[in-house]
């Protein structure tokens, strides 16, 4: 797990609707300096996630649902990324060959307390904390 470009973007695309303004993506794209396609695409999967509302028409634009205070990093990744998982093995569902063949994986169980440790904080670092400067 590392924080993509794509994430980066959608810490800037929120970052500049964190003043509860209603902005189109072409503005967000600009002030941001992302891609427009990119920054619409990021939109999507925020809208996707309960994040971010898409109003349409002429009075339209972005908005968050909800404070930066209320977002988490870990709610970010995972709407832009799909999981916050350190290994594929972390995520539910995962098929383990090797566990299958062996029984347990000592690599899983040490892992596994490092994804929770790791996800706590993820979950405790809200974006008005990561956005704040100064």
């Amino acid at each position: 797990m590392l924080i993509t470009r794509e994430t980066d973007y959608a810490l800037r695309l929120v970052r500049s609707l964190a003043d509860g303004e209603r902005r189109s993506v072409s503005q967000l794209s600009d002030e941001e300096q992302i891609p427009k396609a990119f920054a619409y695409k990021i939109i999507k999967k925020l809208e996707r996630a309960g994040l971010v509302s898409i109003a349409r028409g002429s009075e339209g634009g972005c908005s968050l649902n909800k404070p930066t205070s209320a977002i988490s990093l870990y709610d970010l990744m995972c709407a832009i990324d799909g999981s916050c998982s350190l290994s594929p093995c972390m995520e539910s569902g995962y098929r383990c060959e090797w566990c299958e063949k062996h029984g347990s994986c000592c690599f899983h169980n040490h892992l596994m307390v490092i994804q929770e440790e790791l996800n706590d904080r993820l979950k405790a670092s809200s974006l008005e904390e990561i956005l704040k400067c100064g």
